[in-house]
Order: C-alpha cells, then structure tokens, then sequence
C-alpha cells in the first residue's frame, strides 16, 4: 500500500496496544517485508503480546530470542521490547487504563514527546504510526510511505 496510512484497529486489551507499539518499535530501519515475514515468529515467542509475560523476560530470554530463526534477531529491539512491556503495564495500572493514559495529555505533540520518553526505541515517525493505527487523532502526514503496512 504505498502511499496509504496503515489500517487502523479497536484496542479491547492492553496487548492490542502493545503489540503495535512492538511492530513501531521493530519496523525503524528494518523493511516492512521482512518484519510480516517474522511477525507470526515474533507473536509466538513474545507470549501473543501480553505485556505481562514479556516484562518478566530475563535476559536469558532474550539471550534465546537471539537464536531464535522465527523472530527479527535484533537485541536492541528486543531488549526494548521487555523494557516497553514493562512501561506500559505500568502506565496501565497507574491510569486504570491504558487508555486512559493515552488520553491525558494536552494534545498530540505533548503526547508523542512522552511516549518517545518513556518508551525505548520509539521516535515520532513510530510514535505517530503506533497513534494512528490505535485509533488516536494525528496529524495528517504528507509522505507516510515509510509507514505503510
């Protein structure tokens, strides 16, 4: 789809956030097709997402990850993803809902400078894709090629 923004989807749990939030994360610097092709390798090895387990990831875990041919074999990544797992079950329980959080700042521009600083690895080309596709109001974008899906 060049030239489209990415489609957008109904978050009901906080692994539906989470889980864009990771495909934010690993789609800087890396091509669209290889990230689909390892995303069901990643599903699976990162617990489907549930933020939960994949705080608890020892780094041993991600040591495994590393040799695991399923996945995008990417320790900054990877380590980024454990340490947003955690931020973001954290955010969910401190504002009864990640949601909630999302929605408790003065507007876009404050929102995105607070998810690059509280979420490793993610700039505002991520944070605007991770936006969009939850369903949050951005801005348009004139060129969001490097954002399509």
């Amino acid at each position: 789809m060049p030239g489209k923004a990415p489609p957008k989807i109904d978050p009901h749990r906080l692994s539906d956030y989470f889980e864009v939030l990771t495909k934010a994360v690993f789609q800087s610097g890396i091509s669209w097709g290889v990230i689909e092709a390892r995303w069901g390798g990643l599903t699976a090895a990162l617990a489907e997402f549930d933020p939960a387990t994949v705080a608890g990831f020892e780094p041993e875990t991600v040591d495994r990850l590393m040799q695991d041919a399923r996945v995008v074999r990417n320790r900054r990544k990877l380590e980024a993803t454990v340490a947003n797992a955690a931020e973001i079950v954290a955010l969910d329980r401190e504002y009864e809902g990640f949601e909630n959080y999302l929605r408790s700042h003065a507007g876009y521009e404050d929102l995105v400078e607070d998810l690059k600083r509280r979420f490793s690895m993610l700039g505002d080309r991520g944070a605007w894709f991770f936006l969009h596709v939850v369903g949050e109001d951005v801005p348009a974008v004139d060129e969001p090629v490097a954002l399509r899906h």
